[in-house]
């Protein structure tokens, strides 16, 4: 009896799944299997959130597997330690898992192959689990790694993706191999699962991609697929997303495919530079403000109380939903790093604690990218939330949503709330500072005057 291990990691899915559908044809039976890893929970990872959307993705994966004659295999401490003792169990000769981006996924996979090499028994990695296009699998003459995405869309887009797999429709799991409980599923902000992740990726590709080129960036109107999610956790496959867009067509599907480039752009470079993940990839050389008065800023920027209404709205969003509006990542970001001063560390660590989508990839290099330490080809651009709030929530709609005191503030004048009386605010704050004295403080901090 040939049997086989499949390390389930970021990949929390049955359809378009390399890893499994390798084992099932090489095995007669499969042990689908999740390792806890504390390790995660140390490094101020296991944020609730996730951790919340992470139960329900492990109790579907399950569901999907029961359906098939199987069970998903739950196991809790080091995974290479975990890996090995359950291929000890059922004498399987391989383990197969999808190849990782960050540099605690190539730690564990390099302790991964060493172990079981010792043990007699052979790893295979995957490629294109997470990602469309392999990160390494495109690069210039000059180097390991694009670091201008302009360049590296064109690449990726010529790039001939794998044709999708269909989920397995039936898996063996040998009996004698046991397994912890799974956890609880508690109330989280969002559904996770390969069931829930298929059904909004359809819903979207029916009635929300056609007008996604022209309204992406409309805050009110939320016109975002929010599948995000699903792709961090693996619950939808980033080949068959792509494959299923370029098929639906149009200048939504374009702009759309154009979104998920960026996800493999951010991997391909954490792949080859994975110290960017807490270093600046292109150090200005920044003194970041710190002290009392910098932490008081970054507190009220935390809280949304920042005094900007547009930059506020989007920090309580990404309080009560664990998500934000990409076009307010881009602002409030920019507010802190920039307006404020503050390093992006301190906004990268708190998206980290409240987004269920928290990547390290795309929120690390995100977040470098606006405060002009990572690939932006201006990294001194800042964004004005007044302007901002101006083209992108021309009516306040969003902000009403979530800054309940200037709920009655009609049309854009809720976008400045100093200029109304102070019974009109209920409370709002004062901005914590002028936009000019923020501007000529960054501009005198990166010698551009």
């Amino acid at each position: 009896m040939r049997r086989a291990v499949v390390l389930f990691t970021g990949d929390l899915r049955l359809h378009d799944h390399p890893p499994l559908r390798a084992a099932l044809a090489a095995a007669d039976e499969v042990v689908p299997l999740f390792v806890r890893d504390p390790a995660v929970a140390r490094a101020g990872f296991a944020a609730p959130h996730r951790t919340a959307f992470l139960a329900g993705c492990l109790a579907d994966l399950d569901g999907g597997l029961r359906e098939r004659g199987g069970r998903l295999v739950v196991r809790e401490g080091d995974p290479a330690e975990q890996v090995c003792a359950v291929a000890a169990e059922c004498d399987a000769a391989e383990v197969h898992l999808a190849a990782a981006d960050s540099g605690f996924g190539q730690r564990r996979e390099d302790r991964l192959r060493r172990a079981l090499t010792a043990a007699g028994r052979r790893l295979h990695v995957h490629d294109t689990v997470v990602t469309a296009v392999p990160p390494g699998a495109l690069t210039p003459q000059s180097s390991d790694h694009f670091a201008v995405f302009t360049p590296y869309f064109r690449h990726w887009s010529g790039y001939r993706l794998r044709d999708t797999l269909p989920a397995p429709r039936r898996v063996r799991v040998p009996d004698e191999v046991g397994s912890a409980a799974l956890p609880k599923v508690p109330a989280g902000p969002a559904e996770g699962g390969e069931g829930a992740a298929r059904r909004r990726l359809t819903a979207w590709l029916r009635g929300g991609l056609t007008g996604y080129a022209t309204g992406q960036d409309d805050l009110a109107g939320d016109r975002t697929s929010r599948l995000s999610p699903h792709l961090h956790f693996g619950t939808l496959s980033a080949v068959e997303t792509v494959h299923r867009a370029r098929a639906a067509g149009g200048p939504g599907a374009e702009a759309f495919v154009r979104q998920l480039c960026w996800r493999d752009f951010n991997r391909q470079l954490l792949a080859v530079r994975p110290q960017v993940s807490a270093a600046d990839y292109r150090t200005r050389h920044d003194r970041w403000r710190t002290g009392r008065a910098a932490e008081a800023d970054a507190q009220a920027w935390r809280e949304g109380r920042t005094g900007y209404p547009v930059v506020d709205a989007g920090m309580r969003q990404l309080r009560a939903e664990g998500w934000m509006h990409n076009r307010a990542r881009l602002l409030v970001a920019s507010f802190l790093t920039k307006t404020l001063y503050i390093d992006w560390r301190v906004g990268a660590e708190h998206f980290l604690e409240l987004l269920v989508d928290g990547d390290v990839a795309n929120n690390q290099l995100n977040w470098q990218w606006v405060a002009g330490t990572g690939t932006d080809s201006r990294p001194n651009r800042v964004l004005n939330p007044l302007l901002q709030a101006r083209r992108y929530d021309p009516d306040g709609g969003y902000v009403r949503r979530w800054v309940p005191e200037l709920a009655a503030v009609e049309g854009p004048a809720v976008h400045e709330p100093w200029k109304l009386p102070a019974a009109d605010r209920k409370g709002y704050p004062e901005p914590l500072i002028e936009l000019p004295d923020g501007l000529a403080r960054f501009r005198q901090a990166r010698g551009l005057d």
